[in-house]
């Protein structure tokens, strides 16, 4: 046996000299240190000798083993400086694909931009949330069918103050939150993600984003409301935009309108996009409902304010001519190339 592990020996050595890159070094290491590496069968009938010569053959196997795994080593040091030598620093460089911001995120971005110029903050708030900061508190009462099993997404949560839990259907609640810290006056945007239970189509979806927005002072008039809106949508579709509102019924506003603004495909001409009307429908607005103010421990005698909501995919769509919310979600590398 001492023959046949000296014959290993010579052998790794001699195969280790003619190994030239590290792809031959990893196929000599295999077969000679390797788990099935003859070296390892030898260990294994070491058991078939007698006491004395398992000691010495045993010895001289781990021996022999040390010296080729210090050999191994000293050749692969030897083959990645070599290989290191050859790289080609003058090569052009095979850039990774860069990424690209989502439809949605860039929307997002800009309404939140043009919003902060305007002093406006921005608070993303909970997806998670109760009946109160999601109903109650906005003034929608119990019968309302918003409140439906079939329009909310109830949450199987142990019950606070005996309101469920739910993920939120609007973005709302975030005007509660930071209405009831009562850090007035307060001017806040705040986008994010709701959830109601759709059915998937072309234009609707069982997650999409909102935007809400509300500003409470002392004073604040419904004109306030229009002016902001009027420049916010001159800034997002252009100079030229004209905007109207439209008498609406929101149980979180008092008086409640829906404004729309001149058509950007047909300039008013009547199209099928604003269906020949020459106006398309972008948000929800109002003067925040004095019982939502009370909800919140303000005097609606001393403050008022107004507040507004839009969703972001309908924008998106409007703004990039995009056909179907499906595409949003579809990761269609295609898809989000275009906004390169």
């Amino acid at each position: 046996m001492k023959e046949q592990i000296l014959k290993i020996k010579e052998e790794a050595i001699k195969s280790l000299e003619s190994v030239k890159d590290l792809k031959e070094f990893q196929e000599v290491y295999s077969k000679f240190l390797g788990r099935k590496a003859e070296l390892n069968t030898l260990i294994k009938n070491l058991k078939n000798l007698e006491l004395s010569e398992r000691k010495e053959i045993g010895k001289l196997i781990n021996q022999t083993k040390d010296f080729l795994i210090k050999a191994f080593e000293n050749k692969r040091k030897e083959l990645e400086k070599e290989e290191k030598e050859k790289i080609d620093l003058t090569e052009p460089e095979n850039l990774p694909l860069l990424g690209v911001k989502h439809p949605v995120s860039l929307i997002i971005e800009e309404i939140v931009d043009i919003f902060r110029s305007l002093g406006f903050k921005i608070e993303e708030g909970k997806e998670i949330d109760t009946e109160f900061y999601n109903f109650t508190a906005l003034n929608i009462p119990s019968e309302h069918p918003s409140r439906d099993v079939f329009d909310t997404f109830y949450l199987d949560l142990p019950l606070q103050n005996n309101y469920r839990w739910l993920l939120r259907s609007h973005t709302s609640p975030s005007q509660i939150h930071i209405l009831k810290r009562k850090q007035l006056p307060a001017r806040f945007i705040s986008p994010g993600r709701v959830y109601r239970p759709e059915n998937l189509d072309a234009s609707h979806s069982f997650m999409f984003h909102q935007i809400e927005g509300f500003y409470v002072d002392k004073d604040v008039k419904f004109s306030h409301l229009k002016g902001v809106l009027n420049l916010f949508a001159k800034k997002l579709f252009g100079k030229n935009t004209e905007t109207r509102f439209r008498p609406h019924y929101f149980p979180f506003t008092e008086p409640s309108v829906e404004m729309d603004v001149s058509c950007f495909f047909c300039s008013k001409k009547g199209c099928s996009v604003c269906k020949k009307t020459g106006f398309i429908e972008i948000l929800g607005a109002g003067l925040i409902h004095p019982n939502v103010l009370k909800a919140c421990g303000i005097n609606p005698k001393k403050w008022s304010g107004f507040a507004f909501g839009l969703g972001i995919e309908r924008i998106a769509m409007l703004k990039f001519k995009i056909s179907d919310i499906r595409y949003f979600t579809d990761n269609d590398i295609r898809f989000l190339n275009s906004f390169v």
